[in-house]
């Protein structure tokens, strides 16, 4: 009887079919869930309801965790080169399988949803502070910025490698794949919506399983399935690998630079040691609760405000301590021509105020973070909070620090500390072009 107060349109999803008296039967359910979200939720994570019940570790994925670490450990181990010869198989195969799966996506009934969803924006959100946070952090990631990747892989270029050229080859790449990924995807949750007979923004939740709902509905309807199945999460699995193993190497190279006569010699060993302590620290994250304090992580340490933090004080330092203008000065000595100078502006000027404005945004418009409806507790919160300021507090912390233990007065710290003086012979190699030819000495 759907004759109640109040209530003016009720929708039911219901299933028809035929019984052995051939009578038609019609089953109304509730609560109609994707079995694919079902398997991801309850098998696979065996997820929990909230933080506060971890039950265990998922064995599986101790497994499978032990295994990342042990690839990444031999990916890495032998130094920058070895993982060079590396990336170029497992950076170009996902590009293949991608397409693949883009083609077969396009083709799928409702697709056309998934992707006029994906491509029509929806301007009322950009009051949400969240959305500006995501772009950010998704900037960031994609191009390894804040995270110390790009600055340790570039450290071992030639000096006169033109990194102005590479630059924009990055992020004309790295931009375009997100936009075809994000083709890719959508065109499945078209399909998928269509299906259930539901707006393309119910289908999946967002968040770190996307990949797991949306593509694996994608394989199904492929021949082949259980083939293309395998060459997508062996596709999934390098993806991860390429993101964690250009991070560590950014992480090991800056630590053994600061400590080269202790570390260097034990190199290996100390790669080993990281990946250790970095899988014994991911066990937090691979409980039967451990969805959700992935989710902590996700928020408050690896992106968002501390992101934006660091990339703030990183163009400050760059473009008005260093000074843009010198930083201009000692491209044109690496590659021999200055870059625009809109990208002066950029360090200067847009990208300071994009960072600082969506940072002061999210704080002044700060809800604590829901995932999938749950409400954290007020310690994980707590937790959250003191991860996030364990990263950001560095960089104040360390510039009072060292103003305070450096002698000399104002203007001799501001030259010591702020804008040092560079001298170019230490730097460039002896039979480089700029040391034979340049007239410029310092910076």
């Amino acid at each position: 009887d759907c004759k109640l107060d109040g209530v003016s349109y009720i929708s039911a999803d219901y299933c028809e079919f035929e019984n052995k008296l051939n009578e038609t039967v019609t089953l109304f359910v509730k609560n109609v869930t994707d079995p694919i979200q079902e398997f991801w939720e309850r098998k696979a994570l065996q997820q929990t309801a909230g933080v506060d019940e971890p039950e265990g570790l998922r064995v599986e994925l101790v497994i499978t965790l032990g295994i990342a670490w042990v690839v990444c450990y031999f990916c890495i181990w032998k130094g920058v080169k070895w993982t060079g010869k590396v990336v170029y198989f497992t950076a170009l195969f996902p590009y293949i399988l991608l397409i693949i799966l883009g083609i077969r996506g396009v083709t799928l009934d409702g697709a056309s949803l998934g992707i006029e969803y994906y491509m029509k924006p929806d301007l009322s959100k950009l009051s949400d502070s969240r959305v500006w946070i995501d772009a950010g952090t998704q900037i960031f990631f994609t191009y390894g910025l804040g995270l110390g990747a790009i600055v340790a892989l570039g450290s071992y270029n030639k000096y006169h490698n033109d990194v102005y050229k590479d630059a924009l080859i990055i992020c004309l790449v790295n931009s375009s794949t997100s936009m075809f990924a994000g083709v890719v995807i959508f065109s499945f949750l078209g399909f998928m919506a269509k299906e259930q007979g539901v707006d393309v923004g119910e289908v999946v939740a967002s968040g770190p399983g996307l990949a797991f709902l949306a593509y694996p509905s994608a394989v199904l309807q492929m021949p082949l399935s259980p083939l293309w199945s395998c060459l997508f999460f062996f596709m999934l699995f390098l993806v991860g690998l390429d993101s964690q193993f250009c991070t560590m190497e950014g992480f090991i190279t800056a630590v053994v630079d600061e400590f080269p006569r202790v570390l260097r010699p034990h190199k290996e060993l100390f790669i080993a040691l990281v990946c250790i302590l970095s899988y014994l620290v991911g066990f937090s994250c691979i409980s039967r609760g451990g969805i959700y304090v992935f989710q902590l992580f996700d928020e408050y340490a690896a992106s968002g405000m501390s992101l934006l933090f660091l990339m703030f004080f990183e163009c400050i330092a760059v473009s008005w301590g260093f000074g843009a203008r010198r930083f201009r000065e000692a491209i044109r000595d690496m590659i021999g021509y200055y870059p625009s100078f809109f990208f002066v502006a950029c360090w200067a000027f847009f990208t300071p105020l994009i960072t600082g404005g969506i940072f002061f945004f999210k704080l002044f418009t700060w809800e604590n973070l829901v995932y999938q409806d749950y409400h954290y507790p007020w310690w994980a919160h707590a937790v959250g909070y003191f991860m996030a300021s364990s990263s950001m507090i560095c960089i104040p912390a360390y510039a009072i620090w060292l103003w305070v233990t450096t002698p000399g007065s104002l203007q001799e710290k501001i030259d010591s500390i702020v804008s040092p003086t560079l001298d170019l012979s230490e730097i460039r190699p002896k039979n480089s072009d700029a040391a034979k030819h340049s007239k410029l000495t310092h910076l």
